[in-house]
């Protein structure tokens, strides 16, 4: 039941972001609509922590980071985007690149935890930009929508 209605929430997240640019204007606009403090962002948070505790969010593990892809882009509720969510404290993952952009909504679980430097909300990268996502200052979910799910992970010597 509560994965049917993180799906719901999340659709009706993606029918407003679609056919937006994904840049810092939209990122402004996700915090003012639904930042933090809105009740949009505390039921995501809710419904990724029963996700969590059900076992149909973050199930795989690899280099001390619980991840995992929820919802495909090929579903029509999601105009096209993708659904992930990763669990991580206190540290860097896999330098990738977004070919289309990310929209990402970070949940504080632990400590002050910022993702890449951004408290609980929402992050926008456009498309072509790269990072390796980093949790610092505790613990956090960081649920992220990916265009066409794409995401290109790059060869660690691109970044050493």
């Amino acid at each position: 039941m509560s994965q049917a209605l993180f799906h719901q929430r999340i659709a009706q997240v993606a029918e407003q972001i679609a056919g937006r640019p994904l840049d810092d204007t939209l990122a402004q606009w996700l915090n003012t609509e639904l930042g933090a403090d809105s009740d949009t962002y505390r039921q995501l948070k809710q419904l990724c922590l029963q996700g969590v505790a059900e076992g149909w969010l973050c199930q795989r593990e690899r280099g001390g980071i619980r991840y995992g892809r929820v919802f495909a882009a090929t579903d029509p509720a999601l105009h096209g985007f993708s659904v992930d969510v990763v669990d991580m404290q206190d540290i860097a993952g896999p330098h990738h690149l977004h070919p289309l952009g990310e929209v990402d909504l970070i949940m504080p679980l632990e400590g002050d935890a910022r993702f890449d430097g951004h408290p609980a909300g929402w992050c926008v990268y456009p498309p072509g930009s790269a990072h390796p996502p980093t949790v610092s200052g505790g613990r956090a979910l960081v649920l992220y929508l990916l265009p066409q799910g794409q995401i290109d992970f790059t060869p660690a010597a691109a970044h050493a």
